[in-house]
């Protein structure tokens, strides 16, 4: 039976379907088969009430709809037979268009009154319908970040590397590879769980109790017990614990920007709502789950609780939001493919080539297993890990966390970084910026002692005489203001004034207030004493009452018949009410919110005393800050709840596009675009208006479908899931717990400035370590040409398994360290963010790597030739070639500092001077009796060292004459 219940409006109707009741496929079917309807406009079916929602176009009328909806209930023929009385208990909530229903509706849907649930009905719904908690945000155990550690490709190959050697009998070989692993792995896990229990200290807590109405009477129960149907008892000061439409409000204003991004409070009403999808900010009659109370009071019947809220489902996309690589794991691993494929032919060939030649299977399998090893860069992952580390350390001096080791290269890799303005930008809180009185205009700048004139005092002690705020003192005589953010600006105006705002409400007790209503957007309050008295702050008491006025300008103006002249009252003309109203329009046009403050005698007209204007204020240092990053190549994006004129004209003051044309975008103009449009929008636009959590996920994701590396900074809960899919999310250290928990970086003091240092460090690191791979691979290269052309060419084994290995670790760690230790380059901030898909090491890289390892093998080739010649093949020739190899590679170093000649003056590096010196030294120290023997070394004459320094020294002057021709970059 299909039952119509009313008209909500022309147009729209609702029906009760007896069948439709806890049935989710008939919901399905009704839902689909009507919107294929023509007049039909949209349907919203509601399986817990059993009702549907339909909305079509004026040429129907209301009885052919329900002829419809009937119609297609009946052809409606379940594959699968529903008990409906079987159900299980925890049914899901459905949310529904509350805003668009009236007040008795919502009750009865919800089966409550406006005085509440009696326990009995509300314990049923607990069973129900669940806690009303939302669940925990996955973090990573101490397991997991250990686990992490080992998820490379170039760990991965050095675990290969030792298995191998394990297996030819290399046991000594396998236990330092597999050391170096572990040193690795511990840099890492060390510095990134220190970073996850700092963030985890800075994690807030629910408020356990929330007032509600239970069996007529207002009770503090657990937040984690609240259910629909319950009747919400909203204060100022208190967090809402639950999604609610209001029934009841008095002055209700609430602070939404965590969820939505709107800086300023909602005023709240309790009128239907009849225009269809209708945003978050814009729906005046609900109250939502986290959002602040700040002023005024009312009573809200709950509809939806735990991860059924609006919270609940953007946490619920938080979880679904993958987590995007960082550019240099990905290029990390590039290297070690191609290392893979390098190192794989090359053995394949020496192993082909000794054993045509007639070596031994088995010792040919060991040359190849050590050539293996050889090509494996011991040291990358652990001069990654740690340079990564210690950038860490030093951004922690800067009151910066970081969650991962890439977090801070992958910063300095951006493109595009999305900035949220309240909370990120601004502060998130009022502060009074302009005031007009008497056609003068003061800009404050937060120190108003400097005012002295008599009007601007008086309109400056009548916007606090006119206010609700709550001011006390603590016990270091400090002022505690609480109330609304725009009643504690003025209060803090005052202040910053030298008033003293205690004595001044003493001296002028407060008789009664009229607050704003909806058809009068001011507030009134009745004070006693003379306010014609304020400027002097007259000591004598007075028992007059007079007002004290503030609001709506054109409201306020209307009341007014006076304005104040040099202190004196003359009367109101009509130009000088137009000049008022063309300043009012002004201060409204630079998005400031514009109050009109009067005051008089209870029996006469109000005297005019001026305008304030108020802005949530940009944060100190954003503006130069966002010619920082468009002097280093970076696009700044602004992505703001706030209404377009607001967020254009932060968007101007801040010179957000790198051309002076500011692009703006609605987020009404998203509606019907496809994704390829989208992607091709968000890469032109600077400024985007009245965004919810969804679309700064779509932003996000639309940057990087066109390639773009994005950061995405913000604060609140509405950030969390594009902070969580951009390759760097940024949040404040202040901002909500969901927002740092998928953060990568952390701003422990709320200072957006620090980005750019975090930018430059992250392209510093990720030049140096392309600095240390160069020169990693071209070492490395270096010893296969070596082992390949002697090998292949008969002349024996120039270098063992273990002087191979020795090799690695004397030259690969400590001097690649020290070069990713090298200070950062003059114009690092000067040039544009690399492009995500360079490789680490491009093509041209190889051909001078290629060039630079045939030098040091030639070089090396000659010297032990040298030593072949006198003294044959064995333990003499060996140790003259180990040394000529070792000591090149050293002094290759020098070389991969900088593109240009290392005789240029640039800046000294004492950690390489320090890593050459104790390389060199170690490698002498091998030679003395009793430690040769282990590498089968043996002892060297003068002729022998002499051969060995040329050999060592001829690379690096030959590639540092050849620089300038190969225009190589480092």
């Amino acid at each position: 039976m299909i039952q119509a219940i009313h008209n909500v409006v022309p147009g729209r109707a609702r029906y009760r379907v007896e069948k439709l009741y806890r049935c989710k496929e008939l919901k399905e079917h009704l839902e689909f088969h009507l919107s294929q309807q023509l007049g039909i406009i949209s349907t919203s079916a509601n399986i817990l009430t059993g009702n549907i929602l339909v909305l079509f176009e004026l040429n129907l009328s209301t009885d052919r709809v329900k002829e419809l909806v009937a119609e297609i209930e009946q052809n409606y023929s379940p594959k699968i037979a529903v008990n409906h009385q079987k159900l299980n208990s925890n049914l899901q909530q459905k949310s529904d268009d509350w805003y668009a229903l009236d007040i008795d509706t919502v009750l009865a849907e919800l089966q409550t009154s406006d005085t509440g649930l009696t326990q009995v009905v509300a314990h049923k719904n607990l069973q129900k319908y669940g806690t009303n908690t939302l669940p925990e945000t996955a973090t990573r155990s101490e397991l997991r970040i250990l686990l992490e550690q080992f998820q490379s490709l170039p760990v991965g190959l050095l675990c290969i590397a030792a298995g191998l050697s394990v297996a030819t009998g290399g046991l000594a070989d396998a236990a330092v590879i597999m050391g170096v692993v572990g040193i690795n792995a511990a840099i890492g896990y060390i510095t990134e769980s220190q970073s996850e229990k700092i963030i985890h200290s800075l994690k807030s807590r629910d408020r356990p109790l929330t007032s509600v109405l239970r069996d007529r009477q207002i009770v503090e129960i657990n937040t984690a017990e609240i259910v629909p149907g319950d009747i919400l008892v909203l204060k100022a000061g208190n967090y809402v614990a639950a999604d609610a439409r209001l029934i009841a409000t008095e002055n209700l204003s609430i602070d939404e920007s965590a969820l939505t991004g709107e800086s300023l409070p909602v005023s709240k009403s309790t009128a239907s709502l009849i225009a269809a999808d209708i945003s978050l900010g814009d729906r005046i009659n609900m109250a939502y789950k986290g959002t602040l109370v700040l002023g005024g009071q009312g009573l809200g019947v709950v509809v939806a609780t735990g991860k059924f809220t609006e919270i609940g489902k953007i946490q619920a996309m938080i979880s679904q939001t993958p987590v995007q690589t960082t550019p240099l794991a990905r290029q990390l691993d590039e290297v070690g493919s191609q290392l893979v494929m390098l190192a794989s032919g090359v053995c394949t060939l020496v192993f082909a080539a000794g054993w045509l030649r007639g070596y031994g299977l088995l010792q040919m399998l060991k040359t190849s297993i050590s050539l293996a090893v050889a090509a494996v860069p011991e040291g990358l992952p652990t001069i990654a890990t740690t340079i990564l580390a210690l950038g860490i350390q030093d951004m922690r001096k800067h009151k910066v966390l970081v969650r991962s080791l890439n977090a801070v290269e992958a910063l300095g890799a951006v493109q595009k970084i999305c900035l949220d303005k309240t909370g990120t930008i601004t502060k998130n809180q009022m502060s009074v910026v302009e005031i007009h009185t008497d056609t003068k205009l003061s800009l404050v700048d937060g120190d108003l002692n400097i005012i002295a004139d008599a009007c601007t005092l008086k309109l400056i002690q009548v916007a606090v005489l006119c206010n609700e705020s709550v001011v006390t003192r603590d016990c270091h005589g400090e002022y505690v203001v609480t109330g609304s953010a725009t009643e504690n600006a003025l209060v803090y105006m005052a202040i910053a004034a030298g008033i003293d705002v205690l004595a001044l409400r003493e001296q002028y007790p407060l008789v009664d207030t009229k607050p704003r209503a909806e058809n009068r957007n001011y507030m009134r309050m009745l004070r006693r004493g003379s306010l014609d008295a304020l400027s002097s702050v007259s000591t004598q008491h007075q028992h007059q009452q007079h007002f004290a006025v503030k609001g709506s300008p054109g409201e306020v103006l209307d009341l007014c018949h006076w304005r104040l002249n040099d202190g004196a009252r003359v009367p109101l003309t009509a130009a000088e009410r137009l000049a008022i109203a063309l300043e009012n329009d002004r201060m409204a046009g630079k998005a400031l919110r514009v109050l009109g403050v009067a005051y008089g005698y209870e029996s006469t007209e109000l005297v005019w005393l001026g305008l304030i204007g108020m802005a949530d204020p940009v944060r100190h240092g954003v503006k130069n800050l966002i010619g920082q990053f468009h002097q280093a190549g970076i696009d700044t994006v602004m992505i703001t709840g706030d209404q377009t004129p607001t967020a254009y004209a932060i968007g101007k003051e801040l010179q957000l596009s790198r051309n002076d044309q500011i692009q703006i975008l609605d987020a009404q103009d998203l509606v019907n675009v496809d994704r390829e449009a989208l992607q091709a929008l968000c890469d032109k636009v600077d400024i985007f208006a009245r965004i919810s959590p969804v679309n700064k996920l779509q932003i996000v994701q639309a940057l990087q479908a066109v390639g773009k590396v994005v950061a995405m900074t913000g604060d609140g809960i509405n950030d969390a899931p594009a902070l969580k899919s951009a390759n760097v999310g940024v949040a404040m250290g202040t901002g909500t717990d969901a927002a740092r928990e998928v953060a990568d970086i952390i701003l422990e003091d709320n200072n957006l400035a620090t980005m750019i240092v975090a930018v430059s460090q992250g392209r510093t690191i990720y030049n140096n370590i392309r600095k240390a791979v160069h020169f990693l691979l071209a070492t490395n290269l270096s010893e296969i040409i070596v082992m390949a052309i002697a090998t292949a060419g008969g002349f024996g084994q120039p270098l063992n398994a273990l002087q191979l290995l020795w090799l690695n670790l004397v030259t690969d760690i400590f001097p690649a360290l020290a070069l990713a230790l090298e200070p950062a380059e003059p114009d690092v901030l000067q040039t544009p963010p690399r492009s995500p898909d360079e490789s680490i090491i491009k093509a041209s890289d190889f051909q001078r790597i290629l060039f630079e390892s045939t030098i040091l093998s030639g070089s090396t080739l000659a010297a032990y030739a040298y030593g072949v010649t006198r003294y044959g093949i064995g333990l003499r020739a060996s140790t003259i070639a180990f040394m000529s190899l070792t000591l090149g590679q050293l002094l290759h170093a020098l070389s991969c500092r900088t593109e240009r000649s290392i005789i240029e003056n640039i800046p000294a590096n004492q950690y390489l001077n320090l890593a050459l010196a104790g390389s060199m030294t170690l490698q002498f120290v091998v030679l003395a009796p009793g430690l040769r023997d282990l590498l089968k070394l043996a002892p060297l004459d003068g002729w022998d060292l002499i051969v060995i320094a040329g050999s060592a020294l001829f690379p690096l002057v030959v590639n540092e004459s050849t620089k300038q021709f190969h225009g190589t970059q480092l």
